[in-house]
């Protein structure tokens, strides 16, 4: 007999160039008077990776964990953030 698994994982983004960064960017813009590339040229450098994610790396994340290859993986939480957070989730 063949058994489903339940997959739990999740997924944190905190550095994939998307709404949330361009929000950050935005609200530096009017604080600082920067322009947008500044903006992120700051987020960016406060990242280990020193750049944005690009939302493909997050989809290609995605796909892995929903292909036959990641069939074991399960209760795992998987940072996708160039090392912006300092810690483990």
């Amino acid at each position: 007999a063949i058994r489903s698994i339940k997959l739990l994982v999740s997924i944190i983004t905190e550095s994939i160039i998307a709404g949330r960064q361009r929000f950050m960017a935005e609200r530096m813009m009017k604080e600082q008077g920067i322009t947008m590339e500044e903006a992120r040229r700051q987020i960016a450098e406060s990242i280990s990776a020193k750049r944005l994610g690009r939302p493909e790396e997050f989809a290609d994340a995605c796909a892995f964990l929903c292909s036959a290859q990641a069939g074991f993986i399960s209760g795992q939480n998987l940072q996708i953030d160039g090392g912006s957070y300092p810690g483990l989730v």
